[in-house]
């Protein structure tokens, strides 16, 4: 009998927490019109990577926007993501479309594409063209792949509303819009250059051009990033072991923006520091505002969306882990970020008549290094290790060849014929049994098993069905037990562990009855309940209205 030891307890019973949450959200109604006045701009806020104990710990901090949200708005405090998978592009895509990535189609932020025998990343669109707002355009991309529409694509064809959706990242913005959008707006993937594509947009949308050129990334060229609060409210040392800063940082405050340090003009380095610092999301705050302004958002005689995605405190978060001084000031920063565009929201729309909620697309993980210090499990998987593992496991059944095409994340894709082959050799199991008795692997499941287990009494193997899309995801799937993961520096999400699930959710604005909620919730209402504010209906959602909360 196999000894069940305190990290896998935890992770059974809080996936068994999760799991009473998503079948009261399955269980809900279709949204209703609200018998308030629909607001006249409906916002869209995701953290990415903001835990939901970052609210407790940081509260204190916050004396902008993120603190209006708290003590002025709704603030759910059991918020969940019941699945595996907790990445960026998931995560996006459930909190516009109200569903979970077994329906909506968004699984992982890159997988394995069987037919053509490459790496797809979710946002691929070979059939777009991509249109700069600087010197280069980036790659060609769109929703192609998410299966179901958004929230701000019902708003725009059942309500004529004008959709703006921004981020650093590609996928955030895209997944927050969905197929269409009146201003879609992303940075490349060499991060100096913001663009769009004419999925979105026969060419550059003026206003967000003006703004563009008026406002130049390289403007924070030389800047120095400090703490903006004194030393003694940082609740952790500054330094602190398995932090990855970029290049031409230390782990330690100031951390100055010059890229290479014999540098003079901003260069590859530079924009990497620069993503990883406050001064981005200031950038996002800045421009949401300005296109609320310049496109009249909120001034017609219908909701619009804005929906906008801070990307910095996953990259931060990544780079020094949860339990850095950099993270608390991150969000010291956000919070002013956040404040001064509701601010600038109460001038332009009004004050009471726009709607905002804010939620996480995932969680992270404690820096396994720290949580080893503190006698706690965590660790890192080697994939390459992983992959020749089952590849020598595989050869025992097929012969001389590799069988494995590649592991990306929880997913494990054999080579085109060879998993039926070992199927048709009875030698699945074993390949299964040699997964599963690595170190930090909680489960291992069949791909064929989980696509009629989204209803399993098990939470764990219900997580991996939730996360489960058939022709897209892994043959085999990893569920890593708490504190391990696949990185191999700093830090980082994508399992099912409380860390990982757990974010918060915050309502504010018309229509929005304050308080401390305490129910069992997911991200995945967070479309439906602003689709039953502005009078519309998610009919293929998993999530419900967050009724509770509402007047």
């Amino acid at each position: 009998m196999t000894t069940m030891g305190p990290g896998m307890r935890n992770l059974l019973t809080w996936a068994a927490v999760v799991l009473s949450a998503y079948t009261v959200a399955a269980a809900g109604q279709p949204a209703s019109p609200a018998s308030a006045a629909a607001p006249k701009l409906a916002v869209m806020l995701v953290v990415d990577q903001m835990r939901a104990d970052y609210v407790h710990r940081f509260k204190d901090d916050w004396t902008g926007g993120l603190h209006r949200m708290v003590s002025q708005g709704a603030w759910f405090t059991h918020a969940a993501f019941p699945y595996l998978t907790t990445v960026t592009c998931a995560g996006h895509a459930t909190i516009a479309t109200g569903a979970f990535p077994y329906l909506h189609g968004i699984f992982q932020n890159t997988w394995f594409d069987r037919a053509n025998e490459r790496t797809r990343a979710c946002t691929d669109d070979d059939s777009v063209k991509p249109l700069s707002y600087g010197r280069k355009a980036g790659e060609p991309e769109s929703a192609t792949y998410l299966l179901l529409p958004t929230f701000a694509e019902a708003m725009r064809a059942e309500r004529n509303a004008r959709v703006v959706a921004l981020s650093m990242k590609a996928r955030s913005a895209i997944m927050l819009a969905g197929h269409v959008g009146d201003a879609v707006t992303w940075l490349n993937r060499s991060l100096d250059t913001w663009q769009t594509s004419t999925a979105y947009s026969a060419g550059p949308v003026p206003q967000v051009q003006a703004f563009v050129t008026a406002n130049p990334i390289e403007a924070d060229y030389g800047r120095t990033w400090t703490r903006r609060l004194p030393a003694a409210r940082y609740h952790e040392v500054d330094d602190a072991p398995g932090e990855s800063p970029p290049k031409g940082w230390t782990t330690t405050f100031p951390h100055v923006l010059r890229g290479r340090t014999d540098g003079s003009t901003p260069d590859e380095e530079f924009y990497d520091q620069w993503e990883r610092s406050p001064f981005p999301d200031a950038y996002l705050g800045r421009m949401s505002a300005a296109l609320v302004e310049s496109m009249t958002l909120g001034q017609g005689n219908t909701t619009d969306v804005l929906a906008v995605s801070f990307s910095s405190p996953d990259l931060v978060g990544h780079a020094f882990g949860p339990r850095s001084q950099e993270v608390q000031d991150v969000y010291a920063h956000l919070d002013l970020t956040i404040g001064a565009l509701l601010d600038r929201l109460d001038e332009l729309v009004g004050r009471g008549e726009y709607v905002v909620a804010l939620s996480a697309d995932h969680g992270v993980n404690d820096i396994p290094e720290q949580l080893q210090m503190k006698g706690r499990e965590g660790g890192r998987f080697d994939t390459r290790a992983l992959t020749d593992l089952l590849d020598r496991r595989a050869q025992v059944a097929l012969g001389p060849g590799r069988h494995v095409a590649r592991i990306s994340g929880n997913d494990v894709y054999f080579a085109p014929g060879a998993y039926a082959k070992l199927i048709a050799a009875g030698a699945v199991e074993g390949v299964v049994a040699t997964l599963a008795a690595q170190p930090g692997v909680a489960k291992v499941y069949r791909g064929e098993d989980l696509r009629r287990s989204r209803t399993a009494g098990d939470p764990l193997l219900r997580a991996a069905a939730l996360s489960y899309v058939q022709g897209r995801s892994g043959d085999l799937i990893i569920v890593p037990r708490t504190g391990w993961m696949f990185s191999a520096r700093g830090t980082t999400h994508g399992t099912a562990s409380p860390e990982d699930q757990q974010v918060p959710i915050l309502l504010f604005g018309r229509g929005i009855k304050p308080g401390r909620y305490e129910e069992p919730v997911t991200p995945a209402d967070v479309a439906p309940t602003l689709a039953a504010l502005c009078g519309i209906t998610m009919p293929r959602a998993d999530g419900r209205p967050l009724r509770a909360a509402l007047r």
